[in-house]
């Protein structure tokens, strides 16, 4: 129940919707007779916020502290046990109806993760992400991804597949079934940078000592973070991404899901 209820109060409460719809609503209000000033005044309000919020550099402020949390990843010749990539790269309905894999704007989780298979070529890939969403039970990412991985030319047999999980709280406790916590070795997880503060907070309070390899990066320099976005999408994209992230860690953290608000190194 947590699950659907969180994901229909997302969908309205995600910056772009909630702006456009404050937009709208104040449209109606203003064709009333009694509310016609409140309307407007909110319409006009709601719309030079979205130009201000998809123009200035705000949402990359909000994103930069999550990317940064965890530094890029050093191979130190410790040897490695396992990669863990968590799902979200790959639109999984589309891939099945193209028959084709298709990949989304997080397509570097799936292409490092081919990357540190064949640097090291001894270790485990599970794939974790299950199908499910608001309207039903829909087609399950980590297969599609797992079919993509051996039809590259990557061992079957070292591919685990996990394809129950909705949330990255079930990322980490259905991993944890798979892989034995007290056996030792790396695992290495293979997630956006801006998600990798939740997710190893996450597999921490399961009880899984996994290393950051974080990926995605949305944000560049600190300059490049000061500058303002060309388009009006671009910047509310960013932050639809931001204000998710940040909310799930206050979630998280509350359900005592995460031991720390901003879970670090």
């Amino acid at each position: 129940m947590f699950y659907y209820a969180s994901k229909i109060v997302w969908f309205f409460a995600t910056p772009s919707n909630l702006l456009v719809s404050l937009v709208l609503l104040g449209l109606v209000l203003g064709l009333t007779r009694r509310w016609r000033r409140l309307g407007m005044g909110l319409a006009l309000t709601a719309a030079v916020a979205t130009l201000a919020l998809g123009l200035l550099p705000i949402s990359s402020a909000l994103l930069r502290p999550l990317e940064e949390r965890f530094p890029a990843f050093r191979d130190d010749g410790t040897p490695v046990t396992g990669i863990i990539l968590l799902g979200g790269a790959v639109e999984a309905a589309d891939s099945l109806s193209r028959g084709s894999l298709v990949a989304n704007e997080s397509a570097e989780r799936v292409l490092d993760t081919i990357a540190l298979a064949h640097r090291y070529p001894k270790a485990k890939i599970l794939i974790s992400g299950g199908g499910g969403t608001v309207f039903g039970q829909g087609a399950a990412e980590a297969p599609i991804i797992a079919d993509y991985l051996t039809s590259i030319g990557i061992d079957a047999t070292r591919i685990i597949v996990e394809d129950r999980s909705r949330t990255t709280a079930e990322n980490a406790t259905f991993t944890r079934e798979l892989i034995d916590p007290e056996g030792g070795g790396r695992w290495l997880l293979v997630t956006s940078a801006w998600h990798m503060p939740r997710a190893m907070g996450v597999f921490r309070k399961v009880g899984l000592d996994v290393t950051a390899y974080p990926v995605d990066f949305r944000t560049g320099t600190s300059e490049d973070a000061l500058r303002p976005f060309a388009f009006v999408s671009d910047g509310l994209r960013r932050l639809d991404v931001a204000t998710k992230e940040w909310a799930g860690l206050i979630a998280y953290y509350a359900a005592g899901r995460t031991g720390t608000l901003l879970p670090g190194p």
